[in-house]
């Protein structure tokens, strides 16, 4: 496949503008890096780049309104893009119109509304509307602070897993020894069961010590079996850059419904036996343990961390 020719801008991102490809509204415009515009074209669905929370996110994540792609079409400078697509739930708008464009501009500057708003965005998002600018800057900081302690603990758990898998440690190292196996539907299966049970800790089906203990717990397992298969695969950390995808999660408050198709999305892909499908795969999974830390209030540095003192434990890393 040749290099792809788009010209970013030095942030790395390019405008998009949505259009529905039934009536041809343009719907939306927001942003996209490489990476979103990889996973638009793998998942077919629209993914953006969210400047504020510094983090990709799926467009209807949160409200269901999702974006099904019909096709990709490009300028004539290649410093912007069009995607054509349907529109599954009726608004485009996060604040509940079908288009953000809902407004008219008059002679005398002021507003007309021109549209119906289809839904209440108060009832449809979790998190409060109208959060303060201050408030929405400290957690922008927050969030790119985090990202960085995050990508540098997952970095070095991969490290290590990637090192128990390039040296047979079977006879001392369980770890090892799953990876010199290298049965991936064993590992896939268990990551299913982990699943399940960091879902199960969210809903109260399943308890040891309490919610945010439990959620550290099961998240570091998620994780544990996300990394495994990764390192099975040979699935470079770029590939599915499990710090992003699980500030994704942690910011994606997703309703039960959204976790179950996650949940289903996630073991058909890592199942499917083709290292691309598996990457995305292993990113919906890592997003499944923000999604978990955020419900439960807990750090999503949290389950690495615990991770990192186990391995301290048994010298695997200073």
């Amino acid at each position: 496949m040749s290099e792809l020719p788009l010209k970013f801008d030095r942030q790395g991102l390019i405008p998009v503008v949505i259009q529905d490809d039934a009536t041809n509204e343009v719907l939306m415009v927001a942003f996209m890096n490489d990476k979103a515009l990889e996973r638009t074209r793998e998942s077919g669905y629209t993914h953006f780049y969210s400047r504020s929370r510094n983090t990709i996110w799926r467009k209807g994540e949160q409200s269901g309104h999702t974006q099904q792609v019909r096709g990709i079409f490009v300028n004539c400078e290649e410093n912007s893009i069009v995607i054509r697509v349907i529109q599954q739930g009726e608004a485009a708008c996060h604040e509940g119109y079908r288009s953000c464009y809902y407004r008219r501009l008059e002679d005398d500057n002021s507003y007309v509304t021109i549209a119906e708003r289809i839904f209440d965005p108060q009832q449809v998002y979790t998190h409060a509307v109208g959060v303060k600018q201050e408030q929405a800057k400290d957690k922008e900081y927050i969030s790119m602070e985090t990202e960085q302690k995050l990508q540098d603990a997952l970095r070095q758990l991969y490290g290590v897993y990637i090192y128990l898998r390039d040296h047979d440690l079977s006879e001392e190292s369980n770890t090892s020894r799953l990876l010199q196996e290298r049965s991936q539907s064993y590992l896939a299966s268990r990551l299913g069961d982990e699943l399940e049970e960091l879902a199960e800790v969210q809903s109260g089906e399943h308890v040891h010590s309490g919610r945010q203990s439990d959620t550290v717990l099961e998240g570091s397992q998620v994780g544990y079996w996300l990394f495994l298969l990764a390192a099975g695969c040979s699935i470079p950390y770029p590939d599915f850059e499990p710090h992003q995808a699980l500030l994704e999660g942690y910011h994606g408050r997703y309703n039960d419904s959204r976790v179950i198709e996650l949940r289903e999305e996630c073991a058909r892909m890592v199942a499917s036996g083709q290292p691309e499908i598996i990457s995305r795969g292993l990113t919906i999974g890592f997003m499944l343990i923000g999604w978990a830390c955020a419900a439960a209030g807990v750090d999503p540095l949290a389950p690495a961390e615990f991770d990192l003192g186990q391995m301290r434990r048994k010298g695997l890393v200073q």
